[in-house]
């Protein structure tokens, strides 16, 4: 037979969920791992103006983004499943901008064909034809298409993210006072602040050693 409410602890009453932050603590999460690749990105992006002279790098970075991709999908996906399964928390949340929502899902695969012919050219070691098309000029166009969409998705949620990604800092904090003060630093310490940046940590170092093994893949390509 389950206890009273009122023989339970304070902290083992809350929810599981709650206790991992919820919609808010999936924002928090997704936002973190999403300022994180837009850095990684952008660094990608800067060895394209010397692809011949900055292969390595390319390569490097390319392997490096596979882990925090799939951690940025994950968050997102889990959103996604949580808000039409009419999980209750997530409902009152509600969805993202009806553009975004229309966006969100090429972006996920426009996401996976970039990484994924990126990586497939790195295990082939040469451009192999699929479809009537080369893998390169497929990892090219998916990459031009990828980046028209990933505009639309930054410029929208650009705005936010400084807010989303210093929520956490002000967590724990001591000397609060009021009882408004006290609740909102309670529900941001049972956000799961830990576990978000232990996510983070992790998809990073998984993708420091495929970095490591992937980059010397770009020998291959100097003949």
């Amino acid at each position: 037979m389950p206890l009273p409410r009122t023989e339970l602890p304070q902290h083992r009453r809350r929810p599981a969920a709650a206790q991992l932050g919820g919609p808010e603590g999936n924002e928090r999460l997704t936002a973190l791992v999403g300022a994180t690749l837009l850095v990684l990105f952008a660094a990608e992006g800067v060895t394209l103006l010397r692809l011949g002279r900055l292969l390595y790098w390319h390569y490097f970075l390319g392997f490096l983004l596979v882990a925090p991709v799939c951690l940025k999908i994950a968050s997102t996906v889990y959103r996604f499943t949580r808000y039409y399964t009419r999980h209750e928390p997530y409902l009152r949340k509600g969805p993202p901008h009806p553009l975004l929502r229309i966006v969100g899902p090429f972006i996920v695969l426009s996401t996976i064909v970039v990484i994924g012919t990126g990586v497939l050219l790195g295990l082939q070691k040469q451009p192999h034809v699929y479809l009537g098309f080369s893998l390169l000029l497929l990892h090219k166009l998916s990459f031009v298409g990828w980046a028209a969409l990933m505009t639309v998705h930054v410029l929208a949620y650009l705005p936010r993210l400084p807010q989303l990604l210093t929520a956490d800092l002000h967590t724990g904090r001591g000397g609060r006072s009021g009882g408004a003060d006290r609740i909102a630093g309670a529900v941001s310490a049972v956000g799961g602040r830990s576990l978000r940046y232990s996510l983070l940590a992790l998809a990073l170092g998984a993708g420091l050693i495929l970095a490591e093994w992937g980059a010397q893949l770009s020998s291959s390509w100097h003949r």
